[in-house]
């Protein structure tokens, strides 16, 4: 799995385009993968033929890890394995031993090439001896030149699983856990002690499927963990067939991807920032009928003219009066950044969950630039290929919760941000209007901001001047 340059950790495969036997060229596409941020296509660095595929779809794997085996040619064998490394191909116990004189040969100093980037650099320092596994040195001393398994097999230090997060630990007593950062704090909150965790890495490395199969063995200690990472499945009792009760009464669904980088921030968000939420509720009569007036306006012809483009310029106009609600919060230079730039995130639902991609510089943009952007960024978010770049750096975000019927909430804000505004639904209710009740368009805002930087006076005008503009939008013109 190549590092696709984003500081991210590990990716599901979605979609394999390629089978074993079929012919690859250099740049091909040959699998798509999400990240915790967005949907990416893999090329293939190199011409060959596909000789396996390590991982089945739906599998999440480590930046790092080898998901597909190419031979470029039987001269070539040993090349081509050594392209994608080993730390599978090593796991394969009928492998035959490479070639006395290709272990001699001196590892290369530059990065090998893999699907896209430069992928792992090698490591600078050499990890201290480990304890011996059994099985393990087969894992360890695996080269390039051994046939890769159609399926990623298990390493041979599996069976000394047995006693895996019971017994056995497979570390030297006193001696700290080898991990990376990221399996380190699975264990934490899985609260499974690393010490106890029989480690099958490379190298004596303790990876995500063993502390996966330690908290599997901890919940039900009667049954063999499992090699490969547990699978939440509908759970279904022993006992139940004996009851009479439905086999499946509950179906737990793995959190990953999006889903899981959208709980990660909302967590971190809401406990970082104090929230502040605020509520206005007011007549858009005016906005709706410019909203009908400028769908016949020739120069805006083909363009998606809505009322969420007309909030998202009053939006603009607002901070223009209120430059100060567009900054940010550093925690460790103890500063506020003001930013002089609008990158305007956009809250989408997609069906990996919700993503907060931004337009770029939105504050230089013209009515038509910005519907033009809108578009594009929905359209891009709902079919998957918004790009990670896309929802980097954003400074204030609009959630449109209207759509669904809905007439306000309190929204939590995105990391990094300092407000991000809830539009209700638009409706047509009793109003009051030029002393008379009638019936107008209504909808209520809901702007959350951090406190830490925005204080009740500020965020009071700037949802206020919102407001206004969206009641006589000939404010767009005026206060811009």
């Amino acid at each position: 799995m190549p590092d696709v340059g984003e500081g991210l950790t590990e990716a599901e495969i979605l979609k394999w385009y390629v089978q074993p036997g079929d012919t690859v060229t250099d740049g091909q596409v040959v699998c798509e993968v999400e990240t915790a941020k967005a949907a990416v296509e893999l090329p293939i660095p190199f011409d060959g033929v596909v000789h396996a595929l390590l991982f089945e779809e739906g599998t999440t794997v480590d930046v790092g890890q080898v998901i597909i085996s190419v031979q470029t040619g039987a001269a070539e064998a040993p090349a081509a394995a050594a392209v994608v490394e080993a730390p599978v191909a090593a796991a394969a116990p009928a492998s035959a031993p490479a070639p006395a004189e290709a272990a001699e040969e001196p590892a290369a100093a530059a990065r090998q090439p893999v699907l896209v980037g430069y992928g792992v650099s090698q490591a600078s320092t050499k990890r201290r001896p480990r304890k011996a596994v059994p099985g393990a040195a087969a894992a360890q001393n695996g080269t390039a030149a051994v046939a890769l398994p159609a399926v990623p097999a298990q390493p041979e230090a599996a069976p000394a699983a047995a006693g895996l997060n019971g017994s056995g630990s497979g570390h030297a007593v006193g001696e700290r856990p080898l991990a990376k950062p990221p399996v380190r704090k699975l264990a934490k909150d899985l609260g499974i002690d690393l010490a106890s965790v029989v480690p099958t890495g490379e190298g004596g490395v303790v990876t995500r499927e063993d502390v996966h199969a330690a908290a599997a063995a901890a919940i039900t200690p009667q049954a063999a963990p499992a090699p490969a990472p547990a699978v939440s499945v509908p759970v279904q009792p022993a006992a139940t067939a004996a009851t009479g009760l439905p086999e499946a009464r509950e179906t737990r669904i793995p959190v990953k991807g999006v889903r899981k980088v959208t709980a990660q921030a909302m967590v971190g968000s809401a406990f970082t920032a104090p929230h502040v939420t605020e509520f206005i509720t007011f007549d858009v009569t005016r906005t709706m009928k410019l909203v009908q007036e400028l769908k016949a306006d020739p120069d805006l012809a083909g363009l998606r003219i809505n009322p969420l483009l007309l909030i998202a310029k009053a939006v603009l106009v607002a901070i223009r009066r209120n430059p100060d609600v567009n900054a940010s919060w550093d925690e460790a230079a103890q500063e506020i950044v003001l930013k002089h730039y609008v990158n305007l995130g956009i809250a989408a639902a997609t069906p990996r969950g919700l993503i907060v991609p931004n337009i770029k510089d939105a504050h230089t943009k013209t009515l038509g630039e910005l519907s033009t952007a809108l578009s594009e960024l929905v359209g891009t978010a709902r079919d998957g290929k918004t790009s990670p770049a896309d929802m980097q750096n954003g400074t204030i975000t609009i959630t449109n919760v209207g759509v669904f019927g809905v007439d306000t909430g309190t929204p939590i804000l995105n990391p990094g941000e300092s407000a991000i505004l809830a539009v209700g639904a638009i409706k047509l209710q009793p109003w009051v209007h030029k002393g008379k009740v009638k019936p107008r368009h209504v909808t209520t805002l809901a702007l959350s901001f951090d406190h830490r930087l925005i204080d009740g006076e500020l965020g009071s005008k700037f949802l206020a001047d919102i407001a206004a503009v969206l009641e006589h939008p000939r404010r767009l013109v005026t206060w811009s």
